[in-house]
């Protein structure tokens, strides 16, 4: 089915992402994943071609373009190549630059967001601690009030792009008597005294992106790195998550979709009893149904990027988006491996990376079982 959320600009914008990554990236995968980082040179050249600063206003040097399927298009085209392209550049892009942008002060602006869009600043967002995942209302890094400043104790983990990043954009909690209402979104620079970050973490999937344990020892920030409001943090995020959901969900389907493509060829080419093993009944009626489960998916979620670009995408809707297509993704990629035998459990294979990749996905983001509690409390349970 022809998909029609996109038109003339955005497909020549797709065409430029696909000609950087076949000229500058796919032919670097490797180093990418035995470094287990994407090199500083990857987010200057992806700077350089105008992809880091898409919802960024022109004068802080960025695009400027405000419509997110410029986005959605840059996480179809990273998908394609790796799960992890579309996750570090997500989460600089998508998640958290917008917290600069949406609610920074032109002082802020104008100090972080021209490095951002260029690759000279790289961000990381520090919400997960070693304590709790998905529970963010529980978080027990502190900020406590001394004189004009605030000082950060506490840890941070799981956090994609955290060993290379410049600023991390790091959720703290300022009045404990409060709950979620007391807690407040800081900037902090990697180069303040007391930030330390410890070892990359040995993941089972994704070895290209960079995730780290953080580190605040007394670290002192002042109220130019207050990011929103104070005590207002946990508002801010839940504002923001819908956004992290729908891209996550745009890269899932997307990425599924790619080895499914790459697994059919396979299925046409791999011999076996005499014949292509596509043409057995059983793989011919399988590879039929995850090709209409992968279409119906991408349907749904077109839908959602299109709300979300006019403004109007519910937090409910961008919750069903992400567990479904992760849900999706990881049965697709499943079937995928069974389809490859024996070669399907070789890293040298895509399909396995990509299965091993996949996995996380029903995890981060709020697992796919938040998902549905937010959406069984929209139903009035």
């Amino acid at each position: 089915m022809k998909r029609d959320i996109y038109d003339e600009d955005h497909e020549d914008f797709r065409a430029s992402v696909r000609q950087w990554l076949e000229r500058s990236v796919i032919p670097n995968t490797d180093k990418y994943i035995a470094d287990k980082a994407l090199p500083r040179e990857f987010w200057l050249e992806a700077g350089a071609n105008g992809f880091l600063g898409l919802s960024i206003p022109e004068e802080y040097g960025g695009a400027g373009a405000d419509d997110f399927r410029f986005n959605a298009v840059l996480e179809e085209e990273l998908a394609k190549v790796g799960a992890a392209f579309p996750t570090c550049v997500g989460i600089h892009v998508d998640i958290t630059a917008p917290y600069i942008v949406e609610l920074g002060t032109e002082e802020q602006k104008k100090r972080w967001l021209p490095g951002v869009s260029s690759g000279e600043i790289l961000l990381a967002i520090g919400m997960t601690e070693p304590s709790g995942g998905s529970d963010l209302a529980a978080l027990r890094t502190t900020a406590v009030r001394d004189g004009d400043e605030w000082v950060i104790n506490g840890s941070k983990t799981f956090i994609t792009n955290g060993y290379s990043a410049d600023l991390v954009v790091v959720a703290a909690r300022t009045d404990p008597e409060k709950g979620p209402k007391g807690i407040t979104l800081f900037a902090v620079e990697s180069t303040k005294e007391g930030f330390s970050r410890g070892r990359k973490l040995d993941k089972v999937g994704m070895e290209e992106s960079d995730t780290a344990e953080l580190f605040f020892e007394n670290v002192r920030v002042t109220d130019a790195e207050v990011v929103g409001e104070v005590d207002m943090g946990f508002i801010h995020m839940m504002q923001k998550l819908p956004q992290e959901r729908i891209s996550c969900a745009v890269a899932n389907t997307h990425h599924a979709k790619q080895i499914l493509v790459e697994t059919l060829q396979y299925a046409k080419d791999r011999k076996a009893f005499g014949q292509s093993i596509g043409n057995f009944q059983h793989n011919k009626f399988l590879l039929a149904e995850l090709f209409t489960q992968i279409e119906v998916c991408e349907a749904y979620i077109d839908k959602c990027v299109a709300a979300h670009a006019r403004g109007e995408l519910t937090s409910t809707e961008a919750a069903k988006a992400k567990w479904w297509s992760s849900q999706t993704q990881s049965e697709v990629l499943d079937h995928c491996v069974q389809l490859h035998g024996g070669y399907g459990f070789m890293n040298e294979y895509r399909v396995a990376r990509a299965w091993r990749d996949a996995r996380v996905t029903k995890i981060w983001a709020g697992s796919n079982e938040i998902m549905k509690e937010l959406i069984g409390r929209e139903l009035g349970l």
